[in-house]
């Protein structure tokens, strides 16, 4: 099957620059952007209202100064939220983005997009899908954006609305399971992403095998993650890319 051209990096920021700016957010992606990150993941929900804002929770509780579930929160409720100062001070009065506003950044900035679908319990797939996935398509070029998720249901919707020539999808998984690769076929998968604490050598040499770039979350210690890149790893998605200078191998080829 042909996908996009996408040309990984080895460090992708997780949810930004989250070690050093509140994560989720524009200034988050701004630091990445300023650190020399070429490509950010963030998380993308719908608000009570349907729209779709940048956040990883079910509730704001961690991450602002409110403690309300998203999915009974409007846009001019959310917006009301202080998502920074829970982080610094420097940071206070950062507003939840919507997607429209991150997706207008991250073009802006040239970045590249791993878009996670986050599916907390009660909400629906297809609904996320449906606000999400064309809105993405129409902002970034396909090289510069995978959709990705844990919701089979959500990479099906998000399958049907795009073919896999036009939309890269990652599955998202923990420790790899055994029908990992009916799993990504069935939705003609474009990478892998797992946790990198659960991998290991016989799993990450059968996915790049298979063809897939694989993806690992969410390693900060250079060191502790160093001989995963022996394995063939492609990318790693963390909290603090900076730190991995000077600990990397060459950059990989295109998928």
């Amino acid at each position: 099957m042909m996908h996009p051209d996408i040309a990984l990096p080895r460090l992708i920021a997780h949810r930004g620059l989250s070690a050093r700016a509140p994560e989720n957010t524009l200034s988050a992606v701004r630091a990445a952007h300023q650190a020399g990150c070429t490509w950010v993941e963030l998380d993308v929900q719908l608000l009570g209202d349907g729209t779709p804002v940048i956040w990883h929770d079910a509730t704001v509780k961690r991450c602002s100064d409110g403690r309300e579930r998203l999915v009974d929160l409007s846009l001019p409720q959310a917006r009301r939220l202080d998502a920074g100062s829970w982080f610094s001070d420097a940071f206070r009065g950062e507003r939840l983005a919507t997607l429209g506003e991150m997706l207008a950044l991250v073009d802006a900035l040239d970045l590249g997009l791993n878009l996670e679908l986050k599916v907390n319990r009660g909400r629906s797939p297809a609904a996320l899908v449906e606000e999400v996935v064309p809105a993405a398509l129409d902002a970034l070029p396909p090289d510069r954006v995978i959709v990705s998720s844990f919701h089979p249901d959500a990479l099906a919707c998000a399958r049907d609305l795009a073919s896999a020539s036009r939309l890269a999808l990652g599955v998202l998984f923990e420790g790899l399971p055994g029908d990992w690769r009916a799993q990504c076929e069935a939705v003609e998968a474009f990478s892998v992403h797992v946790d990198w604490r659960w991998l290991g050598k016989s799993g990450a040499q059968a996915v790049r095998e298979a063809g897939y770039p694989l993806l690992c979350y969410t390693p900060n210690d250079p060191t502790a993650f160093a001989h995963q890149w022996e394995w063939g790893v492609t990318s790693v998605i963390s909290d603090d890319p900076p730190r991995f200078a000077g600990h990397l191998p060459p950059e990989p080829a295109r998928a």
